[in-house]
């Protein structure tokens, strides 16, 4: 029997207490890119464009959405293939300390400027927090039973 000092050195490592992981929060296909896209309107802040769309319901026997997700674009006007992984490296950092502010059942896609290549990473930090600040009180505003009732002038 092993100790936990003579562990395997091959066998991954247990997560740390209180770590988050941003894997399953991720938009990975083009498809979904196009139909958040579709479903949305662009947004403007200081440092990025952000696009909100609801979550399409899936298709027949495709599994449920369970978490809201987060897609990251660097096109190549942001600099050379080094620099745009650094940003989505830095992007996802901020993201992953703050995925609990995701808005429940929406995607998020996030566009960069190239002042993001300079920017401190605590201002960067500060940045997605008031995004996704934004995008929860837009997604509350999207779901249907959290719309206000019309107001009855009655014209006087």
């Amino acid at each position: 029997m092993q100790t936990p000092s003579q562990a395997d050195p091959r066998s991954p490592r247990p997560a740390k207490a209180g770590t988050r992981s941003f894997v399953g929060s991720r938009l990975r296909k083009h498809a979904d890119y196009q139909r958040a896209y579709a479903a949305s309107r662009k947004r403007q802040s200081a440092s990025m464009s952000w696009f909100l769309a609801p979550q399409s319901p899936p298709a027949e026997g495709a599994p449920l959405p369970s978490a809201p997700r987060v897609g990251l674009t660097a096109g190549k006007v942001m600099g050379k293939a080094h620099e745009r992984n650094r940003l989505k490296r830095r992007m996802r950092e901020a993201l992953r300390l703050h995925i609990d502010l995701l808005p429940a059942g929406c995607d998020l896609i996030l566009h960069p400027r190239r002042t993001v290549l300079t920017l401190e990473f605590a201002k960067l930090e500060a940045e997605v927090v008031r995004i996704l600040q934004q995008a929860r009180t837009d997604a509350a505003r999207l779901k249907p039973g959290n719309r206000p009732s019309p107001q009855v002038s009655t014209g006087g």
